[in-house]
């Protein structure tokens, strides 16, 4: 019973190990920051630094950053893009190694 408790233990410490970096997408690191974009609190933009590691990292990174930005403001994960981080079209946003991205929460 007691080596049950310690690898309980050692299981949910693991567990809850984060990187001081922050969450790894495509094997690097992003700093990626959502913000409002107005006064309507519901449209934002995200802006993904160090693109040139991974563009499909920096996308996925903006698209978590997004994501977390509508569930802590609004309690919902539905995002309408218009500059989203699928490359529809050739529609990115990359620019001196950031990729910008916007979009509003939406209610359903």
């Amino acid at each position: 019973m007691r080596l049950f408790c310690i690898l309980a233990v050692a299981l949910a410490v693991t567990g809850c190990a984060k990187s001081e970096k922050g969450l790894a997408f495509d094997g690097h690191y992003y700093r990626a920051t959502a913000k409002k974009a107005g006064d309507d609190r519901s449209v934002f933009q995200v802006e993904v630094r160090q693109v040139s590691q991974s563009l499909e990292g920096a996308r996925e990174a903006g698209r978590h950053a997004a994501t977390k930005y509508c569930v802590d403001n609004f309690g919902t994960s539905n995002i309408a893009w218009t500059r989203g981080p699928d490359p529809e079209n050739g529609s990115l946003s990359v620019s001196n190694d950031k990729l910008l991205l916007q979009g509003k929460c939406e209610f359903l």
